[in-house]
């Protein structure tokens, strides 16, 4: 039998899911690669997120017709409620005085009527500046509800990608230490081969060294005593 001298070959390393390979490592030439096998939902997924984000990046903070369309149209209903709220308010308490002062005086031309009109206007007016402000801090808030909404998405598409590649990398860490420890063991397999064998031959050359001094027999038993050491 021949001597064990040829250093191991590398050793693949290999992850399976359900019976099913998910990553694994060998040598390809002078390299060593490690491959992740995508299920076809997993690529689905990952392609989506990835386009999908690609395509939404670049009109993130750009709304288009229909979105500018949207939000004045919510911004209108939410300015028309705030009138009517306005009026309700306001309105009757007109109608009050002018019923209370012409049961009174008859006609509207006397400084009570006048003074508690301006009072009535002058509140309404307070309250119309009120809904002004109200209405341009609620056309911020839907610009940021808008903005806010995109952002959400992203980072959710974001997300995805980054759980595939979490993925990939922990089973492509486990397929590469698969392979690292069956390249360990061929390696110390490989060192105690090499140790048994040179232990071997230098057992060989005392012995043939002894037979060499018996005379003819024993010359002839040391070279064949050496050539059977390049076997061991």
């Amino acid at each position: 039998m021949g001597k064990s001298s040829k250093y191991p070959g590398y050793s693949t390393g290999t992850i399976k899911v359900n019976g099913q390979t998910k990553a694994s490592t060998y040598k390809s030439g002078n390299n060593v690669v490690t491959n992740y096998n995508m299920s076809d939902a997993e690529k689905r997924a990952y392609d989506y997120a990835q386009n999908s984000f690609a395509n939404a990046l670049p009109s993130i903070n750009v709304f288009d017709d229909d979105t500018r369309k949207n939000l004045q149209s919510q911004l209108d209903a939410y300015t028309l409620q705030g009138q009517k709220m306005v009026n309700s308010i306001y309105t009757p308490m007109l109608n009050d005085l002018k019923t209370d002062v012409a049961s009174r005086f008859g006609n509207f031309d006397n400084s009570v009527f006048m003074d508690s009109l301006n009072a009535i206007e002058s509140n309404r007016a307070d309250a119309i500046n009120n809904l002004a402000q109200d209405i341009t801090a609620k056309r911020s808030e839907l610009i940021n509800n808008e903005l806010s909404q995109r952002y959400s998405y992203l980072n959710f598409l974001q997300d995805i990608q980054n759980q595939t590649n979490s993925n990939i990398l922990n089973f492509a860490n486990s397929s590469q230490a698969n392979s690292n420890s069956g390249n360990s063991y061929n390696a110390q397999a490989y060192a105690a081969n090499r140790s048994s064998n040179s232990g071997l031959g230098a057992y060989a050359n005392l012995a043939s060294g002894v037979l060499s001094t018996m005379g003819p027999y024993g010359m002839a038993a040391s070279a064949a005593l050496q050539v059977a050491k390049n076997y061991m």
